[in-house]
């Protein structure tokens, strides 16, 4: 062999000795990656080969209204057993297709017209499974092993079950499954609050032998689910029953697009009641027309709220000290502003020396822009930030709005003149019984108080308070105002919410909606008032978007007092009017 052979030889052997050592670098790196750096990642996916990793579910805690008088708990969501009905149809003979397919539609009710969906699923020859149908009670699953048909079997599974049906829907929401059939909380308080009410998921960790048995003695670890809280709302059960069922009943009287209503406590912000219509059943949430149906729209609909919101504004001049209940104006009859004209509903003019309790009652466009002109837009605008107008108030709930009041940063004229009667803003009805919370509870605006305690499932208890949010008048100027509201009623209101017994204080509000090409003659109509005036238990406030009825007097007042007449009687509040 020449020399030169023996050296390419060399050269090559050299080579390889390097390639060989690169390989080995290369493979004890990746195997320190592996064992070291990225341990923990490929110890978990193991488990599927060696290990069992077994999750372990916790029940979802409850949500509870109340009797707000003794305390007594009701159930409005609480969790249910029922069953999944499948077939192996591989099991069922060919003969008994036919019976079997029948018996099930009698006893499950199953819809005539899939029967033959049915039928072909059940023929399936060699198929292991096959769903029929779930949310089937014991009492049906029983009904089905009574006949013992062959191939068709039950496993249990857990939904939401809502007691309270379509009055508890606007605050509640409702659960849906995930992939991985996890119960999951949509809208209201089931959104809102859905990691709490789902728990802490457990885990059993330990060797699987190879039949697939538990190892004993390697290593088995377990960590306990942790069920989910259970939370108490404010929400009086009888009071939501008798006020949402009338709030439903009027809206489909009155043709209206959309109502709501709220009932609550002026001194701690508690609400009472809180409906929304058009309404849906939780329990059947998929059966909703439109998922618009969903939208609590005490909290999700902003709107322009008209006369209502001049007892805000004249709240705000007479705690300036601007004016009081008889300081007088001249009506000049209608206001004009550049191209805009302003007049009185009908076109009406007042004459001089009209008062400001006779601007309330009369509801006077034209006295209320006289009002903001005294008090000045910035100042307006100040006072309606602390009424908490324009943001949203925070109620636990999913999903809140907070409405608009920009229009009052524009410096022309005519926005503070439209926002003195309620036009050219929006508020949302839980902002307007926020507000006249505020008038009914000496000038103090609560903040709103739903949820009364939470009870977690490691025994821990949390309970809410009643907070006020702030001063936003003088107890001086909320009880002059509160004593021009009960002179509405008593001489404007005398058919539709005057009471015999009690004085009650209120407006209505009858505004057109804007559309894109100016205001439309449809009309938002509302009722904000508060009972007995003398000393307010409870702030009601209703709406209806666009009903079929020309005044909000013949539709939100008469749902007002038919609600106030019953939770009057419902709390055994004193007579405060002596005949």
């Amino acid at each position: 062999m020449t020399t030169a052979k023996r050296s390419d030889q060399f050269i090559e052997l050299k080579l390889l000795s390097y390639l060989f050592l690169a390989v080995v670098i290369m493979v004890v790196v990746q195997l320190f990656r592996i064992q070291v750096l990225q341990h923990e990642y490929y110890s978990t996916l193991a488990l599927s080969s060696h290990e069992i990793y077994q999750k372990l579910h916790p029940d979802r805690g409850n949500i509870y209204f109340q009797d707000s008088r003794s305390g007594e708990l009701f159930p409005a969501a609480i969790n249910r057993a029922y069953y999944k009905i499948y077939s192996v149809p591989s099991e069922i003979p060919s003969d008994q297709v036919e019976s079997t397919t029948k018996k099930l539609e009698e006893i499950l009710a199953l819809p005539l017209e899939k029967s033959g969906e049915l039928r072909a699923k059940l023929s399936k020859a060699g198929d292991p499974y096959e769903p029929i149908t779930n949310k089937i009670t014991e009492e049906k699953l029983n009904e089905l092993k009574a006949v013992n048909l062959t191939g068709i079997y039950g496993s249990p599974e857990t939904f939401r079950y809502y007691p309270e049906e379509k009055s508890g829907a606007a605050v509640i929401g409702f659960c849906s499954m995930d992939k991985d059939e996890n119960l999951v909380g949509n809208y209201g308080i089931e959104g809102y609050w859905n990691k709490i009410l789902s728990g802490k998921p457990g885990f059993l960790m330990g060797e699987k032998a190879a039949a697939g048995g538990w190892i004993s003695l390697a290593g088995l670890t377990s960590v306990e689910a942790e069920n989910g809280a259970d939370i108490i709302l404010t929400i009086d059960r009888a009071l939501q029953f008798k006020a949402c069922t009338r709030l439903a009943e009027a809206a489909k009287a009155f043709s209206a697009k959309s109502a709501s209503l709220i009932i609550m406590d002026p001194k701690t912000g508690a609400i009472l009641t809180m409906c929304s219509a058009p309404d849906y059943d939780p329990n059947n949430y998929s059966d909703a027309s439109s998922v618009s149906v969903y939208n609590n729209h005490t909290i999700f609909t902003p709107y322009e709220p008209g006369s209502v919101f001049k007892p805000v504004v004249m709240s705000m001049a007479i705690d300036l000290g601007l004016v009081g209940p008889d300081t007088t104006f001249n009506d000049p009859c209608e206001r004009k502003f550049d191209q805009y004209t302003i007049h009185n509903a009908l076109n009406k003019c007042y004459g001089s020396n009209v008062t400001m309790t006779q601007v309330l009652e009369n509801s006077i466009n034209t006295g209320m822009i006289w009002v903001s002109e005294r008090v000045k837009r910035d100042r307006m605008k100040t006072y309606m930030d602390k009424f908490g107008f324009g943001q949203k108030s925070g109620i636990p709930l999913d999903t809140e709005t907070g409405g608009n009041i920009t229009s009052l940063e524009k410096k022309s004229a005519i926005f503070s003149a439209q926002a003195s009667f309620g036009q050219g803003i929006t508020v949302t009805p839980l902002q307007l019984a926020l507000a006249y919370s505020a008038l009914a509870n000496e000038g103090r605006l609560p903040k709103p108080y739903l949820v009364k305690e939470i009870r977690y499932g490691n025994g821990k208890k949390e309970k809410f308070e009643p907070e006020v949010s702030a001063q936003v008048i003088s107890p001086r100027s909320a009880k002059l105002i509160d004593g021009m509201l009960t002179s509405v009623v008593e001489k404007t209101y005398v058919n539709s919410v005057r009471m015999d017994d009690y004085y009650i204080a209120g407006k209505t509000g009858t505004a057109q909606i804007p559309g894109p090409g100016g205001y439309s003659e449809e009309t938002n109509h509302t009722f904000c008032g508060f009972a007995p005036a003398s000393d307010p238990k409870f702030v009601v406030v209703v709406r209806f978007e666009a009903p079929q009825r020309q005044w909000a007097e013949s539709t939100a007042a008469v749902v007002f007092k038919d609600v106030a007449d019953f939770a009057l009687d419902y709390y055994g509040v004193a007579k405060d009017k002596h005949q």
